[in-house]
């Protein structure tokens, strides 16, 4: 079969600027709003014609940031303890022969932005800042919603949520908007579903900051919010597992 080779059409901007912390589904955090933004040769109108008459859109896109060597026929998700190995295909790992991802977003809006041309305002976006977007097609829910399908290995395991905690001194250095979508974030509980250790400290960037926590009994505090700038005292960002 011949090979196809392929150019990011756009690229996302929005507040998750490290892997750590990024929503592990789409439509998990629709509080954080995601600007997609076209690449100079595709910013052109007539290719959004109608695209305001849906209400979802199916981002295709690529794991920028996964560092990998070649591809493992299988992997370990870290919602299954980073132990037990599944088929490549049954999972939406980034270590796959292709790193390709496929996200359900929310259209928000569609708007004329300085310097960028036509952008699409995008909602529950599980993808990094800067991640390249190699095409983007309408959601159809007469066919691309199916309430009898079966989750899988997905179905049974129990989400874990905790209570988010945020001094009222560290809430004050965030904007209104990004406090209210970090809340969401951070009640997702972005920790590995492997680790539970109430002494770990853990640190990621988020909306210009970072965010330094600690889980305990189901309560997650925060610790600071510096400047991103400024790197964390601690960093207990930890790694996928391998696959």
């Amino acid at each position: 079969m011949a090979g196809m080779t392929m150019q990011p059409i756009a690229h996302i901007e929005n507040a998750y600027t490290s892997k750590f912390g990024v929503p592990r589904q789409s439509g998990l955090v629709e509080e954080v709003i995601s600007r997609v933004v076209f690449s100079p040769e595709y910013r052109v109108p007539e290719a959004l014609r109608g695209l305001e008459e849906f209400s979802h859109l199916w981002l295709i896109w690529g794991f920028h940031e996964a560092e990998r060597t070649g591809w493992s026929p299988t992997v370990r998700p870290p919602r299954l303890g980073g132990n037990t190995r599944i088929g490549v295909f049954a999972t939406r790992s980034p270590y796959r022969p292709n790193p390709l991802g496929l996200s359900s977003v929310r259209l928000t809006g569609v708007e004329k932005t300085p310097g960028k041309g036509w952008t699409l305002l995008v909602a529950g976006a599980d993808l990094m800042n800067g991640t390249p977007i190699y095409d983007i097609k309408p959601y159809l829910p007469s066919a691309d919603s199916h309430p009898d399908a079966r989750g899988g290995f997905a179905d049974r395991y129990e989400k874990r949520r905790v209570r988010v905690e945020i001094p009222e001194e560290e809430a004050g250095k965030l904007r209104e908007e990004d406090l209210s979508a970090l809340r969401k974030v951070l009640a997702e509980d972005p920790r590995p579903a492997y680790q539970d250790d109430p002494e770990r400290v853990y640190a990621f960037e988020f909306a210009g900051k970072n965010i330094r926590f600690r889980v305990e009994e189901g309560t997650l505090k925060v610790l600071s919010a510096g400047r991103a700038d400024k790197p964390p005292a601690e960093d207990g960002t930890p790694e996928a597992p391998a696959p």
